[in-house]
């Protein structure tokens, strides 16, 4: 979404349509200039199904660009009905065997998924994928040819974000009422299983043991695991060290406050908080996935841990606290990686150089 604005200011007639609500969403493409399409309502898929035939027939744009399963099926389906070019956003790897193991889905739902986008990806013009990693995985499992996919990273606008200072810090920290020598350890993420929120609670009392001024913040709105989560903070006895925000508005100021922002997924394609929290400086450690290397190649720009492993979170959090200077210098590396390669501006160009070899295929 923070890209639409510069598409739209080189020259892309972009109209966006969602099928869900997002709070803010409409109000920040409004903002931007850009018209906001809701496919939101009664009915179910069907209804869906009907209300996108609708939107397009009456707009009759040259492209339509879908991203997420959901999205995908109806863009596909009334794309190839009114002959109108599909392109394809590959966010994830998904339909592998961590997926297939997920508590929070089952085997049959996985596996018709993937059933309903093979059986589709052949009505779609291109891909683009948001790492290599992304591209190379699915394109085995979509059954498509590796140079259908376009890799494109995500973008985040630099202006938008700002920077990291002293002033915004202190006043994030007022507002979550933190004492001058607590450790803001921060995660951003739905609470859903993929995002390992689970075995970062499960790291906090090894963290607390070794800094026990630390308070773990969580923003992102509630989901399928939400349970789980708070059964673990009650089992562990983390009590007020933890804090879950929910949906937050406010996620730029609080990565810009963070002594060290987490991401333990268990999956990802490319998080775009990701890329926020390179823009604003907060020391990061993550999970050590291959698609997270696209944006991080090494440990000169963060600290990585294997996947489920508790321990080694605990102990690459308390380092990063407990050397405040060398994490510094990791995310000022940042910074400048996210200053070079993933500002909106660089990434809205080459989108619509996409678009323009999606609609003059050779």
């Amino acid at each position: 979404m923070a890209m639409a604005p510069v598409l739209a200011e080189l020259g892309v007639d972009l109209e966006v349509a969602y099928l869900h609500e997002r709070p803010g969403a409409e109000a920040f493409l409004s903002r931007a200039g850009l018209e906001a399409v809701a496919l939101t309502g009664a009915g179910g898929q069907l209804g869906r199904l009907r209300r996108t035939a609708a939107a397009v027939r009456t707009r009759r744009p040259d492209l339509i660009h879908t991203s997420l399963t959901e999205a995908n099926l109806l863009g596909r389906a009334v794309g190839t009905a009114l002959r109108i070019p599909v392109v394809c956003s590959l966010v994830n790897v998904t339909y592998g065997p961590e997926q297939l193991e997920a508590p929070d889905r089952t085997r049959y739902q996985v596996r018709s998924r993937h059933l309903a986008d093979l059986a589709t990806a052949r009505l779609v013009a291109r891909f683009h994928a948001v790492t290599s990693v992304v591209a190379d995985v699915m394109a085995p499992r979509l059954r498509i040819r590796r140079d259908r996919i376009d890799v494109i990273p995500r973008g985040r606008s630099a202006g938008a974000l700002g920077q990291r200072s002293p002033a915004r810090r202190e006043a994030v920290r007022r507002r979550l009422a933190l004492e001058p020598d607590e450790d803001l350890v921060l995660a951003a993420a739905r609470q859903e299983y993929q995002k390992g929120l689970d075995v970062l609670l499960e790291a906090m009392p090894a963290v607390l043991e070794a800094r026990p001024r630390a308070r773990l913040v969580v923003a992102g709105r509630r989901g399928l695991h939400t349970p789980v989560l708070e059964d673990a903070v009650e089992r562990l006895g983390l009590g007020e060290r933890v804090r879950f925000l929910g949906l937050r508005s406010d996620v730029p100021d609080l990565l810009g406050a963070a002594d060290v922002f987490v991401l333990p997924s268990r999956w990802e394609g490319m998080g775009g908080v990701l890329l926020e929290a390179m823009a604003l400086e907060a020391p990061i450690v993550a999970s050590d996935l291959a698609t997270l290397r696209d944006a991080l190649p090494d440990e000169r720009y963060a600290r990585f841990t294997p996947l489920e492993d508790a321990a080694a979170l605990a102990g690459e959090i308390v380092a990063t606290l407990q050397d405040p200077t060398a994490a510094a210098s990791r995310a000022a590396l940042g910074r400048q990686r996210f200053l070079d390669v993933f500002t909106v501006e660089r990434v809205a160009t080459s989108m619509r150089d996409f678009y323009e070899r999606a609609l003059s295929p050779t």
